[in-house]
């Protein structure tokens, strides 16, 4: 509680007993309680509060111990500055106009060398050693010419906490008036082309002055323009289009989310072809490859593969481009496997489904003429000359095959033109191409007419020589297949061996103390076969299979 009584010193109080000549009255009864009473009702509000030498008001609720001053303080009625900050105590600072000046001093003129001044360049603020003026040939304590202007004499500067770390101190805000300037510039040479613009645009005809009268005051619809922050602002939808919630006003047709203004599904699956709900988005595109390379990612880490899709997306996607090869690969083999082992390869090679039912799911829209206006189907342009006719059997036309010089036919490999084609037989016969037509050359075709019979049988015993041939080749590679299936077991069964010791030796490790186990330097670090690694997958150990403690 705050008091109103003084605490004189002594030396006062002696003072005013020599000037009264009479002791101070000691308080009475009454005058305390007058005091307690006065008290009481300045903490009730019915009594002003006590007014210090500095005329501000005193709380009453502050307790007495703190109102009142010591003795030695010398108050002389109440107050609360002996609480506050003394100010012959406090540190002073730097104001914040306050900085070091820079440059040099150019109020002076100097013309006279100066005793105690550089004698290089002059000034008085410096010596030689710290002048950092180019040396000159003649000083000039001795040419007494070009004496230097002298720098500022520096006052210490006192910066407090703040003012240490104060990024603006020492900022000239005079320095900004070249930006100012420099930007009313640019926007007058800006309003001056607009101007020159606008007077371009008045000598153009006053038609298109109509027609482009009111084009800039029209908005595209769902577009709004904000003329402060000059940027357009999109609006979540073109008011011509249709609102989602009015395609269909049955309250138990798809859900529509007013928050989000999103209807997930179709409102009107049968009938509505233009709107297929947000859903649809969620499945086309990008949106497949991320949730497979999502699934990807988790079997590759439940597989004992440490990778992440958002931490590393291109060492994720680079092993699932591997993993389809592989796959892909691994298809293939067995496919060809059961093809080898079974047979029936020739039923694959079927025609494709347009040759056997006679028609397709693709869109083709012809003319009268019979001309492609729209699908996929490709217009073939036609020659003058007749195309793909094939004539006496043949599958290739005239000029499809080349040898020594002359043309023929490559399904049959013919030199005669219009000749029958002769197929198969005519491939294993290498027909040489016909000579040229000389008397010579006429009786040489005379006597081979007559070795044209023999040569026939001949040509059939090559054959069956061939086909011999085939069916031996092809024997041959079965039992070298066999044989290499049989040795791969081998190895494998030799790494499964291996690799099972290697896991009782690593167990035995184990059960050492590691300080006594032996040394490993000698080991052979060398990459592992296939086998090796097979033998790894098969034996290795998976704590976390449930069913491991009962294998």
């Amino acid at each position: 509680m705050a008091s109103s009584t003084q605490s004189l010193p002594v030396s006062q109080i002696l003072k005013s007993k020599s000037e009264i000549e009479d002791e101070p009255k000691k308080k009475s009864r009454e005058d305390w309680r007058k005091a307690k009473e006065l008290e009481e009702a300045r903490k009730a509000g019915t009594a002003p509060a006590a007014v210090d030498e500095e005329g501000k008001d005193i709380n009453p609720h502050i307790p007495q111990y703190i109102a009142s001053a010591p003795w030695y303080y010398g108050t002389q009625g109440p107050t609360l500055k002996h609480q506050r900050p003394q100010e012959d105590k406090q540190d002073k600072f730097s104001q914040l106009d306050e900085w070091y000046k820079r440059g040099v001093d150019q109020t002076k003129l100097v013309t006279k060398y100066r005793k105690g001044a550089c004698e290089n360049c002059g000034a008085l603020t410096h010596k030689r050693k710290d002048c950092m003026e180019r040396p000159r040939k003649v000083g000039a304590k001795f040419s007494g010419a070009n004496i230097a202007a002298d720098e500022f004499i520096q006052k210490k500067l006192s910066l407090s906490y703040d003012g240490k770390r104060d990024r603006w101190s020492g900022y000239d805000p005079s320095e900004h008036k070249a930006v100012i300037e420099e930007f009313q510039k640019v926007e007058e040479a800006k309003r001056q082309l607009k101007a020159d613009r606008l007077n371009a645009n008045n000598e153009d005809s006053d038609d298109e002055k109509d027609e482009d009268k009111y084009v800039d005051e029209v908005d595209m619809p769902g577009t709004k323009v904000d003329s402060k922050q000059r940027i357009t602002v999109r609006n979540l939808r073109i008011r011509e289009d249709t609102a989602k919630y009015l395609r269909n006003l049955d309250p138990n047709s798809a859900y529509y989310d007013p928050k989000t203004r999103s209807m997930r599904e179709n409102p009107n699956p049968s009938t509505d072809e233009q709107y297929h709900g947000e859903n649809f988005v969620r499945f086309t595109g990008d949106t497949t490859k991320h949730a497979s390379a999502q699934l990807f990612a988790w079997e590759a880490y439940e597989r004992g593969v440490d990778v992440h899709l958002l931490a590393e997306p291109t060492k994720l996607e680079l092993l699932q481009k591997e993993y389809e090869k592989k796959k892909e690969q691994f298809k293939s083999k067995v496919q060809g496997n059961i093809l080898e082992k079974y047979g029936g390869e020739e039923h694959l090679e079927a025609p494709p489904k347009t040759l056997l039912l006679a028609q397709t799911e693709d869109y083709v829209e012809y003319s009268r003429s019979g001309k492609v206006i729209k699908g996929q189907e490709k217009e073939v342009i036609k020659s003058k000359y007749e195309e793909d006719i094939y004539i006496n059997n043949h599958t290739s036309v005239w000029g499809s095959y080349w040898r020594g010089g002359q043309w023929g036919y490559k399904c049959c490999h013919s030199f005669v033109k219009n000749s029958y084609c002769l197929g198969e037989a005519g491939r294993s016969n290498d027909n040489q191409p016909p000579p040229v037509t000389t008397p010579e050359a006429t009786n040489e075709k005379e006597e081979s007419s007559e070795s044209s019979s023999e040569s026939s049988s001949d040509a059939e015993e090559k054959n069956k020589s061939e086909r011999k041939k085939k069916k031996k080749n092809k024997k041959k590679k079965q039992k070298e297949k066999r044989k290499q299936k049989k040795q791969e077991k081998d190895k494998l069964k030799e790494a499964l061996d291996a690799e099972e010791m290697n896991q009782k030796a690593a167990d035995r490790l184990l059960s050492i103390d590691e300080r006594k186990r032996p040394y490993n330097s000698m080991f052979e670090v060398k990459k592992p076969t296939d086998e090796e690694l097979e033998a790894y997958y098969m034996k290795r150990r998976r704590d976390e299979d449930p069913m491991n403690q009962f294998m």
